[in-house]
């Protein structure tokens, strides 16, 4: 279906694939799949992404890469992002909550999660201030 092909095409080229289409998706690299799940993600059109720690396994050059790709989706759709990945949350985040043990001990814009004592406490080992 040439509407189809058309859609995946743009698609691929938004995440950077479009060079790689016609690459078996099991030699993409590790990174490269995670682009791809974004692309069969975008296609469908979402209102929504849920996305579940999306830099894990990725190497610097690729999560930065995946950064770049989603900070340029900003805007188009509304995300939720789960991340280990401290600098990749900073660079993408308006607003972060953050969770120890299951529990919220935090919530608020990037440069109020930096400067929290708590967090800091919790990840970190450091005593909060008094």
């Amino acid at each position: 279906d040439r509407d189809l092909n058309e859609r995946a095409g743009q698609c691929l080229a938004e995440l950077g694939l479009a060079e790689r289409a016609d690459i078996p998706a099991g030699i993409l690299s590790h990174g490269e799949k995670r682009a791809l799940e974004l692309a069969i993600a975008i296609a469908c059109k979402p209102k929504l992404l849920l996305l579940d720690e999306p830099m894990a396994g990725t190497g610097r050059e690729e999560t930065d890469r995946l950064v770049e790709v989603l900070q340029a989706m900003k805007g188009r759709y509304a995300m939720l992002l789960v991340e280990h990945d401290m600098s990749a949350v900073f660079a993408l985040a308006d607003r972060i909550s953050v969770l120890v043990y299951g529990q919220i001990v935090a919530t608020g814009t990037p440069e109020e999660i930096r400067s929290s004592a708590r967090v800091r406490e919790a990840y970190l080992g450091e005593e909060a201030a008094a």
